[in-house]
């Protein structure tokens, strides 16, 4: 294992433009020769994050919940054609709000967003919010997201309040679940083919996380897409639209190559109805930085999931990418480094929501593909 101080890794990482060390990691210290940094596997190794999770018996849907210890500051990139979201709004630089107090991941479609409700309950109880100016009155502001999961059992059962309130009522620093957990539960993928007998795979969600010293970034991810996902280490695809006789896998991208070639065909028919398909994306870190260097971070690490995702930003997806500081630590590690490492996290946590997943009915899911 290599070590390196702050001020060769900044450089390499410029010199680079970019890593991929998670298979192999590169140990950086505080010091010369300092002490040699340590892998972790979840969002919540960054000090100051709690997720928990609630999952819908009754189908496969759910939620997830993001608490701050403390006031974080976020920024968004949203790169899909059809996001939804609640108050996302808010962590654009041009609003004056700089800091929020959570955020609610949940399945259920638009109509999800109703659970946002409960995740501001379960705060407002506990006095955490902004002084609104009025006695007794403290305004939480939890962000939220949502994929659509309602092909799977029945549509009408959906996150709600309630729901999200236990989601926060079990969040912990403690690692997070993953596969078919929380908003991760009815998360599908490779689905773009499935209108000529091409049937998709289960997903879920999945999280990674990477210590430099006193700083730590985090990233956990819920892959809920219409495209292939390979591994980018690899090239090889790990999940997707499936073959018809069940040895493997299409490959959307070839297969599009051949029907777009097809001059006997009208036109190449797929399947990417708008609002069906979002990834969606938090990565985190302790190192204090600014909404706006925030906003950029979360742009740099959406091309994480890019890697890994084959199609992605189509123009039906919602792909969100939610970036959070918990403002913890300063560090001389600057927003290109943070951001080029947030984006290896990004397809590192694409990679463990498929593999972590399990089948349900009509969805196989990566491990019953091995070798593929």
């Amino acid at each position: 294992m290599v070590q390196m101080n702050r001020r060769e890794f900044s450089h390499a990482v410029v010199g680079m433009g970019g890593v991929a060390w998670l298979g192999q990691p590169c140990a950086v210290t505080d010091e010369e020769p300092g002490q040699a940094a340590a892998s972790h596997g979840s969002i919540t190794d960054v000090q100051g994050i709690r997720v928990g999770h609630f999952t819908d018996p009754r189908r496969p849907t759910g939620c997830t919940a993001i608490l701050f210890d403390g006031e974080a500051t976020a920024g968004v990139d949203y790169d899909g054609s059809a996001p939804g979201s609640h108050l996302g709004v808010l962590l654009q630089p041009v609003s004056p709000i700089e800091t929020i107090h959570g955020m609610l991941l949940t399945g259920g479609g638009p109509m999800g967003l109703a659970a946002v409700a409960g995740a501001v309950r379960y705060l407002e109880e506990r006095k955490v919010g902004f002084d609104w100016g009025v006695p007794h009155v403290r305004v939480p502001i939890v962000v939220g997201a949502v994929i659509d999961d309602l092909a799977l059992g029945d549509g009408r059962i959906r996150p709600d309040a309630d729901g999200a309130y236990k989601a926060c009522g079990v969040a912990s620093s403690g690692p997070v679940e993953e596969g078919n957990v929380g908003v991760g539960a009815g998360a599908t993928i490779g689905k773009m083919l499935s209108g000529r007998g091409l049937g998709g795979m289960k997903s879920g969600l999945g999280t990674a996380s990477l210590r430099l010293g006193n700083a730590v970034i985090g990233a956990m991810v819920v892959v809920n897409a219409v495209g292939d996902i390979v591994d980018w280490h690899t090239g090889r695809i790990l999940a997707g639209a499936r073959r018809p006789d069940g040895k493997g896998f299409a490959n959307i991208i070839e297969t599009l190559k051949t029907l777009g070639g097809d001059t006997s065909s009208s036109s190449l028919q797929v399947r990417d109805p708008v609002l069906h398909s979002t990834t969606l994306a938090v990565v985190a870190t302790n190192v204090r930085f600014t909404k706006t260097a925030m906003t950029k971070i979360a742009m740099m690490a959406s091309t994480g999931a890019a890697r890994t995702i084959n199609p992605y930003h189509t123009n039906g997806d919602g792909d969100s990418t939610f970036a959070v500081s918990t403002n913890k630590v300063s560090s001389d590690l600057g927003i290109s480094v943070i951001g080029a490492l947030a984006a290896e996290l990004v397809s590192e946590a694409v990679l463990r929501a498929v593999k972590a997943a399990r089948s349900i009915e009509g969805w196989p899911c990566s491990n019953d593909y091995p070798g593929r």
